[in-house]
């Protein structure tokens, strides 16, 4: 019997309760948050016998094997440090840490206590995701990437309650309201991009439409260019204005490339030979027609087998995670792939950061 627990109780913290219970042999004993009250709302909710204010309270009283950091971004390293140390696997929500050199700390600490670490990427493992990695593995590319492109949308802007609260948690991070989102879109990139210290490139701007109500702060609009030593490149754009808002990863080869469609779940393989003369114009589109057929019935039969949520992702990423530490199979997401993303996103909030604005 895995036993887990919950650090932080707000709204994704729900989220991460309904999925542990779905796993057998896996018990929540119990959950914590800075206000109590919340713990306790969480708690009754789920059905869950324990309930503390007190971090080292959960951890001497319940002995987790397992605990999920659920905090405001501020709180991750910490908390996952002390846990870290006290024998615990930890799975911490994206993102992982505020820093690079938090996250390298994060992983010596897990492989010398002999435990394992993980992180919030769960659009990685969306059904269609997993198909896009499986189709790379089995050489669809024809070989290494040469070029990426991923694009993040962001259609709550007006929503955010950081807009009109100038103390707000978001504010206070390196990348203010960047830093807590993009990082999907980054691991995504982060996944195959070969080069462990790549060049990047970034430009970040506030929207006029924010600028005309008086936000100067928060940067919504985000065009990132990643080089490797190998020639290889990656686009990253992160919008609040574009529209539709996408969710897409597009990934070429030297052979045939992938687009894959979050928004839409739907994984299109692209033929890197045209057709000669005008058949180009009519063969193409009827094979991706064929494929958009395909993946709206493979949609609708994972429906109706009940396994079509909107949390997916993070049922398949516990899962994989719990499989590791209980049976010994491999990480989800490779230690690897976690400080790239940090690397990454210390550069662009590096060079977007205004001169002369604290983080």
């Amino acid at each position: 019997m895995l036993r887990a627990a919950l650090v932080g109780c707000g709204k994704i913290a729900d989220a991460h309760a309904s999925q542990i219970q779905r796993i057998k042999g896996c018990e929540i004993v119990g959950v914590c948050d800075r206000e109590e009250l919340m713990a306790g709302q969480l708690a009754e909710r789920f059905h869950i016998r324990r309930h503390f204010a007190d971090l080292s309270e959960l951890i001497k009283e319940t002995r987790p094997d397992v605990v999920h950091i659920t905090t405001p971004p501020q709180g991750h390293f910490s908390v996952a440090k002390r846990c870290l140390e006290e024998g615990c696997n930890v799975y911490v929500e994206k993102p992982f840490t505020l820093y690079r050199k938090e996250a390298e700390e994060l992983i010596e600490l897990a492989e010398s206590h002999k435990v394992k670490l993980t992180t919030g990427h769960d659009d990685q493992f969306r059904h269609a995701a997993r198909r896009l990695r499986q189709a790379v593995r089995d050489g669809y590319l024809g070989g290494a990437p040469v070029h990426m492109e991923s694009y993040y949308g962001y259609e709550d802007l007006e929503a955010t309650s950081a807009l009109g609260d100038k103390d707000h948690w978001v504010r206070k991070l390196p990348g203010r309201l960047l830093h807590n989102i993009i990082s999907h879109g980054i691991a995504r990139l982060a996944e195959f991009v070969v080069s462990d210290s790549p060049r990047v490139f970034a430009h970040g701007f506030v929207s006029p439409m924010l600028r005309a109500f008086g936000e100067e702060e928060i940067v919504d609009e985000l065009r990132v260019l990643i080089c490797d030593e190998n020639g290889a490149t990656a686009y990253f754009t992160f919008s609040s204005r574009m529209r539709p808002s996408l969710h897409q990863f597009r990934i070429y080869g030297p052979r045939n490339g992938l687009v894959l469609d979050q928004d839409n779940e739907t994984l299109i393989r692209l033929r890197g030979k045209r057709y000669k003369s005008y058949a180009e114009h009519f063969f193409s589109p009827a094979v991706l027609a064929k494929q958009y057929l395909g993946d709206t019935a493979r949609n609708m039969r994972t429906f109706l087998a009940g396994d079509f949520q909107m949390e997916s992702g993070m049922k398949y990423l516990i899962g994989a995670f719990y499989r590791s530490i209980a049976e010994g199979a491999p990480l989800p997401i490779p230690y690897r792939q976690i400080v790239l993303t940090a690397r990454i996103m210390d550069e662009i909030f590096e060079q977007i950061t205004p001169r002369g604005h604290s983080s």
